[in-house]
């Protein structure tokens, strides 16, 4: 029996640094190659695209990333906000989208009829009424041409009935009907966010109208997402092709499959890699980047304990697996950062990488704090260490 070939912890980070552009020689011009690099970037914190794109451009400018999500020249745009990958925002290149929504999509029929039975239950909705207030919230959107769901609200007044979420659980909530209405349309492609009211970091998206995306044949979108995952991720376990992509493990192992990639052997198991790409990748430069929450490296994989030190977690993510801003050195975590609130930034090391790393992770805080200017971002994950970071304690 032939021997699986072995990809070190260190080749895999010498790949991550490269591909994800995190080395100064690997930055790119812009917020649309940094999506093509990474297949897309996290959206469920608005602000995530823009930190994750501008840690990665040459010279990165909100008004530059700004264009590329919304203001393209051709008016068609380049990149598509959709739910995907684990039912959580990204944002996609546009050429890519019809494969990753086909390769993710929930089965929306059965959304549909769950969001009928939780306001039937919560208020007493039958499909009339469904029906009838989701007519109307059309007639609204059309009439309007963009809207945010409070503007929707006020014209169908029916969208600002509240239901309970989680009855009785410590995180009970309070959630408006359009909420649950609006988040059906935009899972079946009915309708999509365009820019957001107020800043950059405002999560008050507007909505309008969406030409549906071109239906892939499952199969065949699978296996061309877990391909593109393993251009960009691999190597990596099934686990974590499984993990990132939401799939079940019958899917997941047929899509790896028809990639024809190659099986190798990793410190977790055995993971894969594309046949054209099982050569190493040359060791880059050292490079320090100072990413955001949820951005795409961090939350790229399942096993993390070659490029997080286990010991680390608990500060580094909160309790349900979301991580906070983490600082890169060489492709590891070494740290993390907070803005506090009177701007500046404060940062910690959780291990000692030596003088060369300090001073570098000190000039890229200086070029993150150039790029932010007056702004103030709050992740929308807190963790534990953030929070000590942005409440002004440098020491954490």
């Amino acid at each position: 029996m032939t021997a699986l070939a072995r990809i070190t912890a260190e080749q895999r980070r010498s790949r991550l640094v490269r591909r994800h552009l995190h080395a100064p020689t690997t930055q790119v011009d812009t917020a649309h190659e940094v999506a093509e690099a990474l297949i897309g970037l996290h959206a469920t914190d608005p602000a995530t695209v823009f930190l994750a794109a501008a840690a990665r451009m040459q010279t990165p400018t909100v008004e530059a990333i700004d264009r590329t999500l919304y203001d393209t020249p051709s008016g068609t745009p380049v990149l598509e906000r959709i739910r995907c990958m684990r039912r959580t925002m990204f944002v996609v290149p546009a050429h890519l989208a019809p494969v990753v929504h086909s390769a993710t999509a929930q089965d929306t029929d059965r959304l549909r009829t769950e969001a009928a039975d939780k306001l039937a239950q919560a208020l007493g909705w039958d499909q009339r009424r469904y029906t009838a207030v989701e007519r109307d919230m059309f007639a609204a959107l059309a009439a309007r041409g963009e809207a945010t769901a409070a503007q929707l609200a006020t014209d169908v007044p029916a969208l600002r009935e509240q239901l309970t979420l989680f009855p009785g659980k410590p995180y009970e909530s309070r959630q408006r009907v359009s909420a649950t209405i609006l988040g059906v349309l935009a899972a079946e492609g009915r309708i999509r966010r365009t820019r957001p009211v107020g800043s950059w970091t405002s999560a008050q998206f507007r909505w309008a109208h969406a030409h549906p995306l071109p239906t892939l044949p499952a199969a065949e979108a699978r296996a061309e997402l877990a391909r593109h995952y393993l251009a960009a991720f691999g190597p990596a376990t099934a686990d974590d092709v499984k993990w990132w992509t939401g799939w079940n493990l019958t899917h997941t192992r047929k899509a790896i499959a028809a990639t024809g990639a190659q099986a190798v052997e990793l410190h977790e198991g055995t993971g894969y890699l594309l046949p054209d790409d099982l050569q190493d990748v040359e060791v880059p430069e050292p490079s320090v980047a100072l990413l955001p929450g949820l951005d795409p490296t961090s939350m790229g994989w399942r096993h993390r304990a070659w490029y997080t030190d286990p010991a680390h977690t608990a500060a580094l993510f909160d309790r349900n697996g979301n991580i906070g801003p983490p600082i890169w050195w060489n492709g590891h975590i070494i740290g993390a950062w907070a803005q506090h609130v009177g701007g500046h930034i404060n940062h910690h090391l959780l291990t000692d990488p030596g003088t060369a790393a300090r001073a570098a992770v000190h000039t890229e805080i200086e070029r993150l704090t150039a790029f932010l200017a007056t702004t103030c971002v709050t992740p929308a994950y807190r963790t534990p260490l953030e929070r000590r970071l942005a409440q002004g304690d440098p020491s954490a």
